[in-house]
Order: C-alpha cells, then structure tokens, then sequence
C-alpha cells in the first residue's frame, strides 16, 4: 500500500504513464490471479519475479528481439505479417500483454490469450526471401522464439532486477516457462537451464543475418524511439541488451559489445535508469508461500 502523501502519489502516477507510454505500453496490465488454485502461473514462481520488473524486461525484451532476428524463417513472418515498422510498439505491446496474461492471469484467462495467439499464427505463413516455408506455428519456430525470450529475460533479471536471485532458480524459472511452451506447441522444450543453452546452440546452425533482420536490427537501433531525452535513455537500455547477448549472437548481428565499457559505464548507468523507472512501477515482490 502506498502511504506517499497525495501530491507524490499523483506524480507516481503520471510518471508511471509516461514510462508505460514510452516503450509501448499504452494498455493496462491484466488483473492478478493471486488464488493458487486458480493461477496459470504459481503466485510465489520465479516467473513473477523476473517477468514482474519492467525495468529489466525492457533490456531482455530487447536483447530477445536481436536475437530472434537471427532465424530467417522467424524474421520473414515478422518482415510479411507485421506492422513493426507503422507501429514501432505493436509486437511489443502484444508480447507484453501475452506475458502478462500468462504470468499473472488465471487458468482461463491465459488459456484464451494462447488461444488467441494460436489463432492469429495460422495466417503467418510464407516463403523466406530464398524460398524457404514458413508458418508461426510450427513446434520449431515456436520454440525458438520460447528459448531466446527466457533465456534474455532471465539473463536481463541477473544483471538488472531489483531482488538477487537464488542458486537454481534458473532451471527453476525454465521449468516454470516449460507449460507455457507446451500449450503453445513448442517442440522442444527445456526443462533446465542446462537444456536451454543447449537448445540455443543447436540453433545456431539454422541462424543467418539476412536482408530482413538487417533492416530490422537498424530500425530497432535508430528508428523505433524518436526524441533527444527518450533516445539518450534508450541507447543504455540498447546498449546493456547487447551486453547480454552470446557472443556469437553479437558476432552474427554485426554489433559490438565491449566488456569493460560495460562494466564501469553502460551496465552503472542502466541500473540507475532502472531504478528511476523502479519508483513510478514498482516490481513484483518475492512471494514465499
């Protein structure tokens, strides 16, 4: 409960909006299923945890769509079938709201938002600029999209969350994330986080940097945020997402990462972006049960 006098809470508020607005999010989040009985997700999983701080999350998020952009069957879906360069925060706005609903939501609700994704993959179908088929719902390319979103997000939480994290709560966070993979269809899933390292470098054979990742890759690096202050806030948060990244990911994206820039710069400043974005939306708490 927030005991800050009013004058306070109502700027916490406006600040709250204009962050949320910032990076897309112009929705509200969904409603918190808090029964144990009736959540999708545990209410005391590390799921909550990482998924519940946004000021990490936007650097996994970004560090996730780098790396997604590296499968030419997945980037070809995006290039055809969205609007991301229109509408910049769209996938953005969608993928939030998906992990919203399946983190926090009830059995049924997060059962109508898979359902609905399900529904809207089976129009994302085509062929790669080289001729290769594609369709969002194949097990493979669902997975893939699974692997590299958890494998950024939890590796964003280590670097940038507010509460450290415990010694197995990585392979506890995947095992968390596996029902949500299998509802979705995905094939293979991990179960540990010794599976997903290995699912990401069996991967790697079927990654290239083609045409539509490239144009993708530039666009999220110097189109999608518009403004001095938004920009100058945006290029830490670019920065630490390619911190993040395998090497071999940076290496393939043709981007640099420089560790001790890093380390005594990037990753210090970020932390305090976070930290300023932490007071007008404040994470999720550890919960024990």
């Amino acid at each position: 409960m927030d005991t800050s006098p009013p004058e306070v809470t109502g700027l916490k508020k406006r600040v709250n909006v204009k962050i949320r607005d910032a990076i897309g999010l112009t929705q509200n989040p969904p409603p918190i299923c808090q029964d144990p009985l009736e959540a999708y997700t545990a209410i005391d999983s590390v799921a909550r945890l990482v998924h519940g701080d946004l000021a990490s999350m936007v650097v996994g998020g970004l560090a996730s769509l780098f790396l997604q952009m590296l499968h030419p069957r997945a980037m070809a879906g995006v290039a055809q079938h969205s609007r991301y360069q229109d509408d910049p925060f769209g996938r953005m706005l969608q993928t939030a709201n998906f992990i919203g609903a399946t983190t926090y939501g009830s059995k049924s609700f997060a059962a109508k938002s898979i359902n609905r994704v399900l529904q809207v993959h089976e129009r994302v179908v085509g062929l790669t600029d080289e001729g290769e088929p594609y369709a969002a719902n194949d097990p493979d390319l669902l997975s893939w999209v699974h692997c590299a979103e958890i494998a950024m997000f939890y590796r964003a939480y280590e670097f940038f969350g507010k509460v450290p994290l415990r010694k197995g709560e990585d392979d506890q966070y995947v095992a968390e994330m596996a029902q949500l993979a299998t509802d979705l269809g995905c094939s293979p899933i991990p179960l540990s986080a010794a599976d997903l390292r290995v699912e990401l470098e069996n991967y790697r054979f079927a990654l290239e940097l083609r045409n539509d990742g490239r144009r993708a890759r530039n666009f999220l690096q110097h189109e999608v945020v518009q403004g001095r202050t938004r920009r100058f806030v945006f290029w830490f948060l670019l920065r630490s997402s390619y911190s993040i990244l395998p090497m071999w990911a940076c290496d393939m994206l043709e981007i640099k990462s420089t560790p001790r820039l890093d380390r005594f710069f990037i990753h210090p400043v970020t932390k305090l972006i976070c930290v300023g974005m932490r007071v007008a939306v404040p994470p999720t708490p550890r919960v024990t049960l």
